[in-house]
C-alpha cells in the first residue's frame, strides 16, 4: 500500500470516530443515558414522547393501502434472515478458530434499542425492531465475510467497488503477484487492528 493510500485510510478512520462522537453527544441534547445497554430517558422527556405516539387505530387508518399489502413481501424475508444468521453464526464459530481469526461479536452489529422510544407505537417498535435486525445482520455477515475473505484472497479488485468493507484496506493490489506471494501470510494473519 502507497504512503498515500495509508494517509487517506487513516483521516478516514479519524473521520469515522469524530462522526461517532457527534452521534454520541445526541445523549446529552434528547436527554438520554445508556446504562448496562438500557437506554433511560429523563422523566419530562418520557412524557412528551408519549404524546407523540401514534394510536395503533390511527397508524392502521392512516397507512396508505399499498404499505399494508406490501408488508407481507417484507416480513417474508424473515425465515432466509433467521437461516443465514443461523448458518453464518455456525460457521464462524467452527471455522474462524481453525483459521486464527478473531469471531465477530454479533451485539456489536444487531442492535435492538428502539424500543425505548415512547414516541413510537407497538406496530412501529415491531417494524423498527426487524429493521434493526435486517441491517444489523447484514453488517455482521459482511463483517463475518470480510474477515474470510482477508484470510482466503486478500486481494483488491480492479473495477470499481460502490463501498468497501472493513478489512479491504489490508488487501493486496491487484496484479501485484510478487506483493502477494511474499505477504500472503501477513496479510492472513493481520488483525491485530481488532
Amino acid at each position: 500500500m502507497t504512503a498515500q493510500l495509508e494517509i487517506l485510510l487513516e483521516k478516514i478512520k479519524q473521520l469515522e470516530n469524530e462522526l461517532i462522537e457527534e452521534l454520541q453527544k445526541q445523549e446529552a441534547e434528547f436527554l438520554f443515558k445508556i446504562s448496562e445497554q438500557r437506554i433511560y430517558f429523563e422523566k419530562n422527556v418520557l412524557i412528551r414522547h408519549k404524546e407523540y405516539a401514534k394510536r395503533l387505530l390511527s397508524y392502521l387508518r392512516d397507512a396508505p393501502l399499498l404499505h399494508i399489502v406490501s408488508a407481507p413481501f417484507i416480513w417474508m424475508c424473515i425465515i432466509p434472515s433467521l437461516f443465514l444468521d443461523a448458518v453464518v453464526s455456525l460457521y464462524q464459530w467452527v471455522c474462524f478458530p481453525i483459521y486464527h481469526i478473531p469471531k465477530v461479536k454479533r451485539r456489536d452489529y444487531i442492535v435492538f434499542d428502539r424500543r425505548y422510544l415512547a414516541y413510537l407505537n407497538l406496530i412501529e417498535k415491531i417494524n423498527c425492531a426487524y429493521c434493526s435486525y435486517f441491517v444489523g445482520l447484514i453488517a455482521y455477515v459482511q463483517e463475518i465475510a470480510a474477515r474470510t475473505e482477508q484470510f482466503w484472497c486478500p486481494i483488491k479488485h480492479a473495477r470499481h467497488l460502490k463501498t468497501l468493507h472493513s478489512r479491504y484496506q489490508k488487501f493486496v493490489a491487484y496484479g501485484d503477484a510478487e506483493k502477494y506471494r511474499t505477504n500472503i501470510e501477513l496479510v492472513r494473519r493481520d488483525f491485530n487492528d481488532l
